[in-house]
């Protein structure tokens, strides 16, 4: 696959598999995921501000990940003893342990696989990408920010929680919907049809936009 492919990827493609070294050793990433949720995500190179403080957030939400079934997976054009350094400054000041592999894409093997470069912003540099895999290796989201701006992981969280939800029980997520907020019945489900599903009441505010206590809640 071409980088070019590779930045064509879209929501629901099955993402492509590779083997990269980490500072924990080689990580083949289907294995890696085994049958939880992923999220990769990418940095511009090792000693960045911004990076340290995103790594150090991500390490922080352990409990969050492990609650949601998600593995996270960073990523660094740089080698894996540089990694080594790198986290140990980030776990002294961030205070926390980064416990999860960075990748260590020496070679862009990975960048390029997942069209992570983009030759107009960083010279060969990672953007700073997010994908989100699930559990069958579906590509379910993906967010690319400016070098300047940290990401907001609370977000990321926010998608997850939309998506599973979604998953289990047919129900869509409205705008700035957070978890235990009501959700929106998805079109494919008839009214009638709705109120026996969710037997917590449909508010039908048209007829294309019902609403509905969230389902696992």
């Amino acid at each position: 696959m071409t980088a070019f492919q590779a930045m064509a990827l879209q929501l629901g493609d099955t993402v492509p598999n590779f083997t990269q070294d980490s500072q924990l050793g080689p990580i083949n990433l289907y294995d890696f995921a085994g049958d939880s949720w992923v999220v990769l995500f990418s940095h511009p190179a090792d000693y960045t501000p911004v990076c340290t403080t995103e790594l150090g957030e991500v390490a922080k939400l352990r409990p969050e990940w492990e609650k949601r079934n998600v593995k996270t997976l960073a990523l660094s054009v740089d080698r894996a003893e540089s990694h080594k350094g790198w986290i140990n400054d980030i776990n002294d000041t961030q205070s926390t342990k980064v416990d999860y592999p960075i990748l260590a894409d020496e070679d862009r093997s990975v960048s390029d696989l997942y069209g992570m470069i983009h030759p107009k912003s960083l010279n060969n540099l990672t953007v700073r990408s997010v994908f989100i895999i699930d559990p069958q290796k579906k590509l379910r989201l993906q967010i690319t920010y400016p070098a300047s701006t940290g990401r907001n992981f609370d977000e990321i969280l926010r998608v997850i929680d939309s998506l599973q939800l979604t998953d289990h029980h047919q129900v869509a997520t409205p705008v700035n919907w957070k978890d235990g907020d009501d959700c929106v019945v998805v079109p494919s489900i008839p009214t009638e049809e709705a109120r026996s599903r969710f037997p917590k009441g449909i508010t039908e505010v048209r007829p294309y936009l019902r609403l509905t206590p969230q389902p696992n809640r």
